[in-house]
């Protein structure tokens, strides 16, 4: 018992004190792989603009692994269905209890899915829509209007919606806005560039408020 108490909070240290993020790999089908330039980009425009030192080369970590620990921002992107286990389910929970972030950006299509699994990880937490007055859009861009649109899907309005433990933002879904296309290679989407750079900061503001809460 000692031992794994010992490991669990040299991990929670890490979490702490380290710059880094990874790409959450998930089950069930979904492409969690899409928009393969989307993170690098992200980091890349983040160490240059908000003063981060993030590893430009992004690792990817399965849901029910302990390596989520390493991290204290998992990306978590995709079209289609999501489905944690038990397991998974549970090393989420502790991975987010203990001061580690999670950002979902829904590329169309993964809304109903996420839903559902995520009452595996928080059954009595439901989705807040977060206010925009709150600290993730201003924390390195001011954003008055909360969440950007980037690219139009179904003319819905965008929406952050959150998941708190204990007045902590440990979840972030971002939903009708499809900020990872907003982030990848220009040629990809061919996205304006004023588009991307709204993409980028309101990516780099996630990464701040995840860092420093």
């Amino acid at each position: 018992m000692k031992t794994i108490l010992s490991l669990f909070f040299s991990l929670f240290t890490f979490v702490l004190f380290s710059q880094d993020v990874a790409i959450l790999k998930y089950k069930g089908g979904g492409d969690w792989y899409s928009n393969p330039t989307a993170l690098p980009n992200l980091v890349k425009y983040c160490n240059d603009n908000i003063n981060t030192n993030i590893n430009e080369s992004i690792q990817t970590v399965e849901a029910g692994s302990t390596d989520i620990f390493q991290f204290p921002l998992l990306h978590m992107t995709g079209h289609g269905n999501v489905f944690f286990s038990d397991d998974d389910a549970k090393n989420l929970r502790n991975y987010l209890i203990s001061g580690g972030f999670l950002h979902i950006d829904d590329n169309y299509g993964m809304e109903p899915y996420i839903t559902k699994e995520l009452k595996k990880v928080f059954p009595n937490n439901e989705f807040i829509e977060i206010p925009k007055d709150h600290k993730i859009f201003n924390s390195a861009f001011e954003f008055p209007k909360g969440l950007p649109k980037i690219h139009e899907h179904d003319g819905k309005a965008p929406q952050a919606l959150g998941i708190f433990h204990d007045s902590r933002l440990v979840l972030l879904f971002t939903f009708e806005s499809d900020l990872g296309d907003g982030w990848e290679d220009q040629e990809v989407h061919n996205d304006p560039e004023d588009v991307r750079e709204k993409a980028l900061k309101m990516g780099a503001n996630i990464v701040k408020y995840a860092f420093e809460n």
